[in-house]
């Protein structure tokens, strides 16, 4: 787990090392390990290193290879063993046990079709001497960051936007983006970012760059593929199938040179990683496995007591950590800084604390349970697209079950079933909710995004793919990355394996949601190690702030940030604002606010 950096000058001059340097310093949390840096006729790549694999310095990176290649990288390849025995067989030498060298002669043989054979997390940048060109790839689901801009005299690239910022004479706001994450909280749909010329290479996709004439191609290289065979099999296989993947998954994520770990909210999704990895982790180990658990002051919204269930139960070696009012009020800055870009909800900073805590205990390795819930249905709002598949009958007994088994009231679920299904409802309710915002500001939501997401809800599998790709698991996995690396910690998605999601998406929909149950496939692979308490739980929680608390203590502090902000008064009618802000819901006040911080803290400008 690294961090990079690139600079290709587009005429033909040499990088300044300095230039390269200050560049690849910025992000020395990725990589506290070591630093260097490659320099070619007109480009230079850079390297922060965060030892996990092979902890030798002959891994350290820039990596070449054969005198023809050149990598910076940032991930894990998890299935590296196959791929270098593979690859022996082909008449392939290896002088380290990194999987970055697997990456090269991987690219060597295969060409750029060798990420097809990755299954792992990755961004990185590869020259090809030969070629003249810069192969570029970020992996299936975007775990890994890729930033780029594309100025008047150099592209450049990196793991995060601070890297660069300093392109640009003034960071100004992508207006569309920023709209559409106050009004419809979209954050990471498309290539853009909250910042106008600064672009991200999207999951699934390669960009390579030719040195002789300085263009670039970006081409989609995924999509998950579906199994009709897997569609047509019983429960009974299904299940069987499914627990089978799962523990396959958990145990290459297993893979590492150093201690590793796992978040415990005490939700299915963890508890399942967490035991499953247990079990694994003590064949091989006397020591307990390690978890830590972030608990919420707020009574309705603690689950420590379900993530103690789960520990005294997998013997684990359980850590418990309660962020207080005042540790918020003290890092609100600072997590601001960190996200570089607004979020959805304070509940990202107990991720921060539970990684802030892992580097305490010395776990480099953490173990998370992103993605259960978009690959098996496990959001409240999936209900209206499993209601619609089944016939008349079939909806009306699953609307009792579904409100009887998920903790959805029946108002609730009806409210559900209309307003993310129809469109133009959801359109009235967000611009009667957000009439502060002026109309031509308003305008610019993607609407058409909205719409895709409701005609999604007639097809399961497609409202699935939108999820994991577009809608939900991408912001998720900015959080997470920026939270975990800020720590110098990989954190590693067991539930996003690709084969695991294409088996989780290819299976029959009734085993997603069953007689209400959202994440039935996974409840019953799990049934038989954990208590049923915590398998059959109704509620979901997860790492939630306690919002209402914290957020009552800066309520000042918020409206004093609304009230300065040039980019909350371009957009909005003020004294509206004024009036109705009192009325908003917690997390509309949070965007507003995190708006505010984020042009104080960034110096961003509307025009």
């Amino acid at each position: 787990m690294c961090g990079i950096s690139g600079i290709i000058n587009k005429n033909n001059e040499s990088v300044s090392r300095f230039e390269i340097e200050v560049m690849n310093n910025l992000i020395t949390h990725r990589g506290p390990d070591s630093g260097a840096v490659f320099f070619g006729n007109c480009f230079a790549l850079g390297n922060r290193r965060l030892k996990i694999i092979d902890l030798s310095d002959g891994a350290n990176q820039p990596m070449s290879y054969l005198g023809k290649y050149t990598i910076t990288y940032n991930g894990e390849i998890y299935n590296y063993l196959e791929i270098r025995d593979s690859l022996k067989k082909n008449d392939y030498n290896f002088s380290t046990s990194s999987d970055t060298e697997v990456i090269l002669a991987a690219y060597d043989h295969y060409g750029v079709d060798c990420v097809t054979k990755f299954n792992g997390m990755w961004a990185f940048a590869l020259y090809d001497k030969e070629k003249n060109l810069i192969f570029c790839s970020r992996d299936r689901f975007g775990v890994k960051p890729f930033y780029y801009s594309d100025n008047i005299d150099k592209f450049i690239f990196g793991s995060e936007i601070k890297q660069l910022s300093g392109s640009q004479n003034k960071l100004k706001v992508n207006e569309q983006v920023l709209i559409d994450y106050l009004v419809a909280g979209y954050e990471d749909h498309n290539n853009g970012t909250f910042y106008r010329n600064i672009h991200k290479l999207e999951q699934s996709h390669n960009l390579i760059y030719n040195l002789q004439n300085n263009t670039y191609s970006i081409k989609k290289y995924y999509d998950i593929l579906i199994d009709k065979n897997v569609s047509n099999l019983k429960e009974a296989d299904s299940v069987s199938l499914y627990k089978s993947a799962l523990y396959d998954s958990i145990k290459l994520r297993l893979r590492s040179d150093v201690k590793v770990g796992t978040c415990l909210s005490g939700g299915l999704d963890s508890s399942a990683v967490a035991t499953i990895a247990s079990s694994l982790h003590r064949q091989n180990s006397l020591n307990r496995f390690t978890s830590i658990t972030a608990k919420s002051t707020e009574v309705e919204f603690d689950e420590s007591r379900y993530a103690e269930t789960v520990s005294n139960h997998s013997n684990l070696d359980w850590n418990v950590i309660i962020p207080s009012a005042n540790d918020f009020l003290q890092n609100i800055d600072k997590i601001i800084s960190v996200q570089e870009e607004p979020f959805g909800s304070p509940s990202v900073f107990m991720q921060y604390k539970v990684f802030e805590k892992a580097k305490e205990l010395g776990c480099t390795v953490m173990l998370d349970g992103q993605g259960g819930d978009e690959t098996l249905l496990g959001y409240g709002r999936y209900y209206p697209a499993y209601l619609l598949s089944q016939n008349i009958s079939g909806r009306i007994s699953n609307f009792f079950n579904s409100s009887k088994n998920s903790g959805l009231s029946k108002k609730n679920l009806f409210f559900y079933l209309f307003y993310f299904t129809i469109p133009s409802v959801r359109l009235v309710r967000l611009r009667n909710k957000f009439s502060f915002i002026h109309n031509d500001y308003f305008e610019l939501l993607s609407y058409d995004v909205i719409k895709e997401s409701s005609k999604s809800y007639k097809n399961i599998i497609n409202l699935q793919r939108l999820e994991l790709m577009k809608l939900q698991l991408p912001h998720l996995l900015k959080y997470e990355d920026r939270n975990s690396m800020h720590h110098s910690i990989e954190s590693r998605l067991p539930f996003i394996d690709y084969k695991l999601v294409e088996l989780a998406l290819s299976i029959e929909n009734s085993f997603k949601i069953k007689d209400g149950w959202t994440k039935f496939i996974l409840r019953k692979s799990v049934e038989d190690i954990l208590p049923n308490d915590i398998t059959w739980r109704r509620n979901k929680i997860g790492f939630n702030a306690p919002e209402k608390t914290w957020t009552r203590l800066i309520d000042d502090q918020m409206k004093n940030s609304i009230m300065r902000s040039e980019i909350l008064n371009r957009i909005t009618k003020k004294n509206e604002l004024i009036k109705k802000f009192g009325e908003l819901d917690l997390r509309t006040r949070w965007r507003l606010f995190n708006i505010a911080k984020w042009e104080e803290l960034f110096n961003v400008r509307i025009n």
